[in-house]
């Protein structure tokens, strides 16, 4: 009510701003200024960017902070990092974590050349290697970071559809009570009968006890309801979960399509198998299990690098 009234004065430190704090510290004093100020600019934007996620800070410093140790057992300033030192460091990586680690050095060594901090930028004109990214496996800091923001029920209950069931947006919204059996750890997405995860179960019991205790005489049947839909019948709006992914910095698809791709690269990039498990069709499945393979043989081929 404060906030709608501009009379909040919120003057406490986000999490994330002592995190900041936390993960530059132990970096030399050539090195603490520029990658403090560039991740401050991620997390509040500036006069040219716009702020970017939370998951997107954690997920981008994870990516770069090897690079971080390395080049500051040998340099003294950021300044110093060469073209030549940013190609060896990126040289044994591929795929999703290639081009996490690329966009990350770019943008962390555009902003330092832009304020002023470094004499030139060595990653000028440096690209990722092309790759179906929608299709990559989430970065572990990537799944840490929305586990970490999911501090919403009804977010929890989103999240875990997607991450289990590969449930999509239409699906997790039109949910019915007559569609769970918790008893029996069954639900029935979009039609399809499926097993419930542990994840899930717990998900959907916590936001139950939640439901009966906020809305006792509400006659919507959908599972997720909300202060508005709690009055009818209607499921909740597309708005409801688009806000709390919002706020767990990522989305349904981007959950769903990285449980359908673990499930392809556990088993064995059997298309006919993903569309009998997820429900999906033959020319999506072929092409889940064409980037698993890839992934696979990656894989390896950098074990058999190893000495």
């Amino acid at each position: 009510m404060l906030t709608d009234l501009d009379l909040l004065h919120d003057d406490s430190a986000p999490a994330i701003r002592s995190w900041i704090d936390r993960a530059t510290c132990r970096l030399p004093p050539g090195f603490i200024t520029p990658v403090r100020q560039w991740l401050l600019v991620l997390l509040n934007g500036d006069t040219r960017s716009r702020p970017r996620s939370v998951s997107s800070i954690y997920v981008y410093f994870g990516a770069i902070r090897p690079f971080l140790d390395d080049w500051a057992a040998s340099y003294d300033h950021l300044r110093e990092v060469t073209r030549s030192d940013i190609s060896a460091a990126l040289r044994p990586l591929s795929g999703s974590q290639r081009h996490t680690a690329t966009s990350a050095a770019r943008s962390l060594f555009g902003f330092a050349k832009k304020r002023g901090l470094i004499f030139s930028n060595p990653t000028t004109g440096l690209k990722a290697r092309s790759a179906d990214f929608a299709l990559l496996p989430m970065a572990d800091e990537e799944i840490r970071a929305v586990e970490q923001q999911a501090d919403d029920l009804a977010g929890r209950v989103i999240i875990a559809l997607a991450a289990e069931n590969a449930a999509r947006t239409g699906a997790i919204r039109g949910l019915t009570l007559d569609d769970l059996d918790l008893a029996n750890r069954r639900i029935t997405l979009a039609g399809r009968r499926q097993r419930l995860g542990n994840l899930s179960h717990r998900a959907l019991r916590r936001w139950l006890r939640h439901r009966r205790a906020t809305w006792p005489h509400t006659s919507n049947p959908h599972i997720l309801i909300s202060d508005k839909t709690a009055h009818g019948t209607s499921p909740i709006s597309q708005q409801f979960v688009t806000l709390r992914m919002n706020h767990a910095g990522c989305s349904v698809d981007r959950i769903r399509k990285d449980r359908i791709l673990h499930e392809a690269l556990a088993g064995g990039a059997d298309p006919l198998h993903l569309s009998l498990v997820f429900g999906i069709s033959h020319s999506t499945a072929a092409r889940y299990s064409a980037v698993a393979e890839k992934l696979l043989a990656d894989e390896l081929d950098r074990a058999s690098q190893l000495p």
